[in-house]
């Protein structure tokens, strides 16, 4: 069996190979999820569903719509009347409903199963822009021929705003809208780093409203901060190099058992993936299925022991669909799209 070889430094690839992944660094520092240790009706309203729970028939399209119509009005008339009657925004003659706004709330109340509108984005996004937009109408500023040239440092901010925004994994497309504004706008380019406030002060409003309108019928956020597992660091889950070093050192050695690591490699072939069972029908005509994520080990090909065990020693993890409920075990992060994908399973049951 060949050596394995470390795959080349990125400064040794084309750079049209290179990815930057910010998540890969930063989700084993970020605490995992702690919503379920929440009362029930304050877990619920921050986007947390138990497994154990019956899932709710998807509303139609006209339940949405009516709901996306009251979400909208309800969060941008709160966000104005803020601005008309606080003085402290009054005073600096600045707008507080940022023409971003009005792309921002489409996202957070009716394309809410989209990553755009979770949280991290619509928030950091936001932030991230502001800052970038401020800081390009400051340094296009200091010419004497700022007028003249606005545009042009309306443009880079916009892009500059969106380079950020990718790399740091917060894209928001209405956050780009609120880095140009902070050019080519008079009155929001006066207001300087006072931006930040009212753009901030916006973003939590909406939040909250979307927090409690989406929720009503349908689940907002599908995550706070990620869809990946997060809180590895915390958990003692991190490997080190020596960690890699000696799973690499056991798939070796169980590369030299002639025949029989053959065997082996063809069981983990036939394994590996999810296996997934149509239950037989019951009394009352409701269907399982149960995928189990299985892993098989050179132990268990030589009897020693029979069960499947993860990284971690722990049984592995099992999604359990049956008719109007999907069962999720705490651990499994799955994106909108995956999580949707399954309760479409359940509902045809």
């Amino acid at each position: 069996m060949p050596k394995p070889t470390n795959p080349p430094k990125w400064y040794r690839t084309p750079p049209t190979t290179w990815h930057l992944d910010t998540d890969r660094y930063l989700n084993p520092f970020v605490p995992a999820s702690v919503l379920h240790h929440f009362p029930t009706p304050v877990a619920y309203f921050l986007g947390y569903r138990d497994a154990k729970r019956p899932l709710k028939k998807p509303p139609g399209n006209v339940a949405v719509i009516f709901f996306a119509f009251v979400g909208i009005f309800a969060t941008l008339t709160v966000i104005a009347a803020v601005g008309e009657y606080y003085e402290g925004f009054r005073e600096r003659g600045g707008p507080v409903v940022v023409g971003s706004f009005g792309a921002a709330a489409v996202l957070e109340f009716y394309a809410i199963e989209s990553p755009l509108s979770q949280p991290r984005n619509a928030i950091l996004g936001q932030l991230f822009s502001c800052i970038v937009g401020i800081s390009t109408a400051k340094l296009f500023a200091l010419s004497p021929h700022f007028e003249s040239i606005r545009w042009l440092g309306a443009a880079l901010a916009c892009a500059s705003a969106t380079a950020v925004m990718a790399l740091t994994g917060t894209v928001h497309p209405p956050a780009g809208a609120t880095a140009l504004m902070a050019v080519l706008d008079d009155k929001v380019q006066g207001l300087g780093w006072f931006l930040i406030a009212p753009v901030m002060l916006g973003c939590a409003i909406m939040l909250c409203c979307a927090l409690v309108v989406n929720n009503l019928r349908r689940r907002f956020p599908f995550y706070w901060w990620s869809p990946e597992e997060t809180g590895a660091f915390w958990g003692g889950k991190m490997k080190g190099k020596g960690g890699r070093e000696k799973e690499r050192e056991k798939g070796a050695a169980q590369g030299k058992g002639g025949s029989g690591s053959e065997e082996t490699v063809n069981n983990m072939k036939g394994t590996s993936t999810s296996d997934e069972r149509l239950g037989e029908a019951r009394g009352d005509g409701v269907a399982d299925i149960d995928m189990e994520a299985q892993m098989s080990t050179s132990t268990t090909e030589s009897g020693d022991d029979g069960e499947n065990d993860d990284d971690d020693g722990g049984p592995g993890l099992r999604v359990v669909i049956t008719r109007g409920r999907v069962e999720i075990p705490e651990g499994l992060n799955l994106r909108p799209e995956e999580v949707r994908f399954l309760e479409t399973i359940s509902e045809r049951l």
